[in-house]
């Protein structure tokens, strides 16, 4: 239910800085304006049109390329690291969140940030399993089961600086029905994060077009100083996906 990230997974790999590939990185021609060369996927018997297309769209992603050549398990890492170059949210020593890590790419970039020079702590949670991750503790559990916050927070054992959700719900087709669940999964992540989270931590969750629903921003709002929505240049165009980067937590006040 909680969403793995697509790309290939590469065991025990680590994340290193993405020269060029941040917010302003994707240049004419590709990643770092390097050219594309497209490649055509050949018609096979059995792969559907769908599944044609999607290889295609892989075999032809700068960003794929880019993952497997710096070791990310997946392109969606480039999201969180152009997120993070324009918000400056990770930092070393901090305590990180992954909600949804599945295969890794964000835990990557989180353990590359805070674990340099001084030792953070980075704790990710997938309902599919993750191969592990140096430097993260990774748990393999339904975030929306009755028991998976509490779990989290006796590994914490202690605050949060900043919780990332990049959880999605297998897609149905029927746009209002996939609107409804993943604002359900963003609620429970803030639900979460105003839980564990230190004063100015830094919550960030997937949202999909349309943004977040009127009263959930509203709760977002006053819980913290700064709400804004961001599409990193990595997330597809023809997706619908976008950010929502809450900074500045100062609490949520009582309901009067």
């Amino acid at each position: 239910m909680t969403g793995a990230r697509g790309g290939g997974r590469r065991p025990g790999a680590r994340g290193r800085t993405a020269t060029g590939l941040g917010t302003g990185g994707r240049k004419e021609g590709g990643i770092g304006g390097s050219r594309q060369v497209t490649v055509r996927v050949k018609t096979a018997r059995g792969r559907t049109s769908s599944s044609q297309r999607w290889l295609e769209r892989q075999l032809n992603d700068p960003y794929v390329a880019e993952s497997k050549r710096l070791g990310y398990r997946s392109r969606a890492a480039f999201k969180l690291l152009q997120l993070d170059e324009r918000f400056k949210m990770l930092k070393p020593g901090q305590r990180v969140v992954d909600l949804g890590a599945a295969p890794g790419g964000w835990t990557q970039v989180a353990v590359a940030r805070v674990n340099a020079p001084d030792r953070g702590q980075v704790v990710g949670l997938d309902i599919l399993p993750v191969e592990p991750i140096a430097g993260a503790l990774l748990i393999e559990a339904d975030f929306m089961a009755v028991d998976a916050p509490a779990r989290l927070k006796a590994e914490l054992g202690g605050p949060v600086d900043v919780v990332l959700s990049d959880m999605a719900a297998p897609t149905t087709g029927h746009a209002k029905t996939d609107h409804l669940r993943i604002v359900g999964l963003c609620e429970a992540a803030l639900d979460f994060a105003i839980d564990v989270l230190a004063p100015d931590g830094i919550f960030i969750a997937k949202v999909f077009q349309g943004g977040t629903e009127g009263e959930l921003l509203a709760r977002m709002k006053r819980a913290f100083r700064t709400v804004r929505h961001a599409k990193p240049p990595a997330s597809r165009a023809e997706s619908a996906e976008t950010y929502v980067v809450a900074t500045g937590f100062r609490g949520e006040p009582e309901q009067r």
